[in-house]
């Protein structure tokens, strides 16, 4: 394990290797002790109901999974597969940048813990969650 947490740069570079990521359009703004902040720029493509415009949920629960993922990253050296997460979802997400705040609950030698907060544009919390990645070592 990463004796501490790797840089913001560092974070932004292994986020955005992946299509998925890139597409979500990641951006690290913060990486420490406490855990990640990183934020999703918001895309049309997002919108499930085109008469009130609020996000997908699947699309909350994929920020959720990935800043939870990362948080774990960060620590890791490497982002892991996720075994399992919940989301809950607080409010309706409507058009705008929403920011995810996540940390690490538990780091295991084969599975951890992490959380993530959403928050939409005004701040207000959109929806959160919690999941188990898979952190053993890769063969």
């Amino acid at each position: 394990m990463a004796e501490e947490k790797i840089s913001v740069e560092k974070l932004q570079e292994m986020i955005s290797r992946g299509p998925f990521n890139q597409w979500l359009n990641f951006i690290v703004l913060k990486s420490d002790m406490d855990g990640i902040e990183v934020k999703a720029t918001w895309r049309e493509e997002w919108v499930v109901n085109p008469d009130r415009r609020y996000t997908h949920g699947g699309i909350l629960a994929a920020i959720v999974d990935v800043a939870a993922d990362y948080a774990i990253a960060a620590q890791l050296g490497r982002p892991v597969p996720t075994i399992d997460v919940r989301v809950d979802y607080h409010k309706a997400a409507m058009p705008g940048d929403l920011t995810a705040k996540a940390k690490v609950l538990r780091m295991g030698s084969q599975h951890s813990t992490a959380e993530a907060y959403l928050y939409d544009k005004d701040g207000a919390l959109v929806a959160s969650g919690r999941g188990t990645y898979f952190t053993a070592p890769l063969k």
